[in-house]
C-alpha cells in the first residue's frame, strides 16, 4: 500500500483515533499530497486487520474531514487548498512565485513576466491563525527562532471579525483551518498551510527501548498532546506507558518519573528541569521545507538565516 501506518490493538488509545491521527499527520507532512486518494475501507480492513466500521469511524474524524473531500463515484482524497474566489491560474502563479524566489531569481527578472504581482510589497510579519491556544504560542516560537520579523497569532473567529489583522502579514495556519480562512484572503497573498515534521525518528526511539518504559508527553498545546499520543501509540503498545502533561496548568505535577520524554520547544526547559534522569527530546512542529517556503515569501527572511 505504500503508506507507513501502524496501529496497536494493545493500546488504550482507540483504533480509530490512532488511524485518523496518522492519516492527518501524513497529510500535514506532505506524504499524502493534494489529490492523492485515501485507501478504501476494504483495503485498510485487510491490511491492518481491523473491522471496516473502525475505518469508517476514523474517516469521520472532524479534523481529518477538513483535509479531505469526496467526489461522486470516487474515494476520499486529499483536498486541494485552492484560494476560494480565485481561479486555477492564481494557484499556478502562487506556486511559481514560491519556486522562483527559492531559486534565487531577482525581482527585476520576475517583474518582466509577473510585474503586477511582484511589485506588490512583501509581507513584513507573520500571522499565525489557530483555534488551539497552545499552537498560538508554540508556532510563533518556532517562527521567531527562524525569522527576524514580528510574529503574531489569533483565532479564526478573531480574523473573521477583524480582517485588518491581515494587512501586511503572511498568514500561516494548520491545514484544517485553510478552507475557512482562504475566502478572507486576496488571491495574490494566500495563506500558507503548515506542513508538519515527521514523527518517524521518535517512533524509532520507542522501538529501540529495551525494557518497559514510561514515556512522558509534555506540551503547552492540547492538539500537540492529542496528536502525539495517537501517533506514538502503535510503537508504545501496552509494553510502555504514556503520560501527558499540559503546561502550564499542571507543571507542578511533573515528578520526573519517566524514561523518555517528548516535548515541544516551549516545554523543553521545564521537561529537562523536572525529568532529570530521562532522555528529553524536543519536537519542532513546522518542517524545514515549510520554513523555507515561508521564508521565500517574507521580506525579512534573511535576518536569522543562520539560526
Amino acid at each position: 500500500m505504500g503508506l507507513n501506518i501502524r496501529i496497536s490493538k494493545d493500546s488504550i488509545v482507540p483504533l480509530h483515533e490512532q488511524l485518523a491521527a496518522q492519516i492527518v499527520l501524513l497529510i500535514g507532512s506532505n506524504k499524502l499530497k493534494p489529490g492523492d486518494a485515501l485507501p478504501s475501507s476494504r483495503e485498510l480492513e485487510s491490511w491492518l486487520g481491523i473491522h471496516r466500521n473502525t475505518v469508517v469511524q476514523a474517516y469521520q474524524d472532524p479534523i481529518l474531514n477538513l483535509l479531505v473531500e469526496k467526489k461522486q463515484g470516487k474515494r476520499l482524497s486529499v483536498r486541494h487548498q485552492r484560494s476560494q474566489g480565485g481561479e486555477p491560474i492564481d494557484d499556478l502563479v502562487n506556486s511559481f512565485l514560491v519556486k522562483a524566489r527559492q531559486c534565487g531569481y531577482t525581482l527585476e527578472e520576475l517583474s518582466r513576466k509577473l510585474q503586477q504581482r511582484m511589485l506588490a510589497p512583501l509581507p513584513e510579519r507573520v500571522l499565525v491563525v489557530s483555534d488551539d491556544a497552545g499552537m498560538r504560542v508554540l508556532l510563533p516560537i518556532e517562527l521567531k527562532q527562524r525569522f527576524g520579523c514580528p510574529v503574531e497569532a489569533c483565532t479564526v473567529e478573531e480574523l473573521e471579525s477583524d480582517p485588518e489583522l491581515m494587512i501586511g502579514a503572511l498568514v500561516v495556519s494548520p491545514p484544517g483551518h485553510i478552507p475557512k480562512i482562504a475566502e478572507l484572503l486576496r488571491p495574490e497573498r494566500p495563506a500558507i498551510p503548515i506542513a508538519y515534521s515527521s514523527a518517524d525518528p521518535h517512533l524509532d526511539l520507542i522501538r529501540l527501548l529495551e525494557r518497559s518504559s514510561v514515556i512522558a508527553l509534555v506540551s503547552i498545546s492540547k492538539y500537540f498532546l492529542k496528536t502525539a499520543r495517537a501517533v506514538l501509540a502503535p510503537a508504545a503498545g501496552l509494553r510502555h506507558s504514556m503520560r501527558e502533561y499540559l503546561l502550564p496548568e499542571n507543571e507542578e505535577d511533573l515528578q520526573g518519573v519517566a524514561d523518555l520524554v517528548f516535548c515541544d520547544l516551549s516545554a523543553y526547559r521545564a521537561a529537562r528541569r523536572q525529568f532529570t534522569r530521562a532522555r528529553v527530546v524536543s519536537h519542532r512542529m513546522i518542517s524545514d521545507q515549510c520554513m523555507d517556503q515561508i521564508g521565500s515569501l517574507l521580506s525579512c527572511s534573511s535576518a536569522k538565516a543562520a539560526s
